[in-house]
């Protein structure tokens, strides 16, 4: 009879415990479902890059004066300047300018460092080539303006959930003058400015 029971009380336990887990494993599916999805149909839907976001590098041909600064502070010694002296004018003639994206670790010290800012960093993501000699993008290359994720008619550009205004969990059709979420740095200047005045 104690082991008839005892048999019974143990199917007990061992169904409820099943239960249990049963539950909690809906309680997560039921608590993801009212997410936002995290993936990104990308041909079609891409995200628009962050504020100070290090994509490929515009060159300005006009504006270099060769003075190989960008290949002084570069880690790997990566830009390519070919020049030439002119005698008659005393100054040195951009030849050529080169970069191997294929190598570049994108630190933006060339773009920091740049006396005549003809370096700048741009939002363009898209490298991605078959043959790594396409990767070495020379002064023309450089010179193009890559299209913004906004401007794309054949895209639809997200924002990323951390750069949403707070409250909003749609990344599509953000009303115009929506600030992301977090402070600016102005707005916290001003509040240690407060703060120090008030101490």
């Amino acid at each position: 009879m104690f082991k008839f029971l005892k048999q019974v009380t143990d199917y007990a336990k061992d169904s409820f415990q099943a239960a249990k887990y049963i539950g909690q494993g809906l309680s997560v599916t039921f608590d993801h479902m009212g997410r936002r999805p995290v993936s990104v149909q990308y041909p079609y839907e891409k995200l628009i890059p962050s504020e100070r976001f290090r994509g490929r590098i515009h060159f300005e041909f006009d504006k270099c004066i060769s003075c190989e600064v960008c290949v002084r502070v570069c880690p790997i010694n990566l830009p390519v300047v070919d020049w030439e002296f002119n005698k008659a004018v005393k100054k040195k003639e951009l030849k050529h300018y080169s970069i191997d994206f294929g190598v570049c670790i994108f630190c933006g010290n060339c773009v920091e460092y740049c006396p005549t800012n003809c370096l700048s960093m741009t939002e363009d993501y898209e490298l991605a080539s078959y043959d790594r000699h396409e990767l070495n993008y020379d002064n023309v290359a450089l010179g193009r303006l890559p299209y913004k994720v906004t401007q794309d008619p054949m895209v639809t550009a997200m924002r990323e959930f951390a750069y949403l205004p707070k409250g909003r969990i749609d990344p599509h059709d953000l009303p115009a003058g929506s600030q992301r979420a977090g402070k600016r740095p102005e707005e916290i200047l001003k509040e240690m400015e407060s703060e120090k005045t008030s101490n």
